[in-house]
């Protein structure tokens, strides 16, 4: 199916790390013919990002952001726009886990003000960010980042928290802007192999991992493939009546 995305320009934060999903939204977005913004603080990686894509043929450019900060999420906007003329798509894939592992009662307010910053203002910050150009164009497609925890009982993590208020926000933004032909989706991954993980022993992440594979109907995880291909569904026309919605791709971990 040609998703129509050929000249379309994506900004998609998060894109440093060579096996994380953004770098493989990136590298799926440009072979369908978008042209990339790479965002991330890791320059260095979002660079790296950036090789990747011209050498499949398509235009692209790295810009440094702390996406808690709305003047640097402005800022990357403007380098967006001066580059291309244009933001057609938005990917806030940007996250962490700040207080992975850990239980409540040791979560400290510094953990759940990390968790907020990063997975909801930044999420806020880059919507608000590339909106105008939005709007003035009467086009625009934000695809944001939850997690499947947003609806897990899993215990009242500042992560969980957070990644549910992207959905609440997600709703609340499609709502408010779908008159200006502007679709905002949210995707809710299950396990996916990246260095999200990082911090936890190795042995530790495949027990992990084996667990929620067999856990899930279809007994296996998730790839950053699997999510691009979400993503750049959710990026296109093909799904132009598609709003404020969630989608689930999690194995059927989470069935509604």
């Amino acid at each position: 199916m040609d998703l129509g995305l050929k000249g379309k320009v994506a900004v998609v934060t998060g894109s440093a790390s060579q096996v994380g999903m953004g770098n493989a939204i990136c590298l799926l977005l440009a072979k369908e013919g978008c042209d990339i913004v790479s965002a991330d603080m890791d320059l260095e990686g979002a660079v790296k990002t950036v090789e990747a894509v011209k050498a499949l043929g398509r235009r692209a450019i790295a810009v440094k952001v702390n996406i808690t900060v709305f003047a640097e999420a402005e800022e990357m906007a403007k380098a967006a726009l001066k580059e291309f003329g244009k933001i057609d798509i938005l990917v806030n894939t940007a996250g962490l886990n700040a207080g992975m592992g850990s239980q409540f009662l040791q979560q400290k307010q510094e953990i759940w003000e990390k968790d907020f910053a990063v997975n909801l203002y930044g999420t806020m910050n880059c919507s608000k960010a590339v909106l105008p150009t939005m709007m003035e164009k009467k086009y625009g497609k934000i695809i944001n980042f939850s997690s499947i925890v947003a609806k897990m009982a899993g215990g009242p993590g500042s992560y969980a928290a957070a990644k549910a208020a992207v959905l609440a926000f997600n709703r609340g933004l499609a709502a408010q802007y779908g008159a200006n032909n502007i679709n905002v989706n949210a995707i809710a991954p299950g396990m996916v192999q990246t260095k999200f993980f990082a911090a936890m022993a190795q042995d530790r992440q495949d027990k992990m991992f084996d667990a929620m594979a067999n856990m899930a109907p279809l007994k296996r995880n998730q790839t950053t493939d699997d999510i691009a291909n979400a993503v750049a569904f959710l990026a296109s026309d093909v799904s132009r009546n598609i709003t404020g919605q969630c989608l689930q791709v999690d194995s059927g971990m989470i069935m509604q």
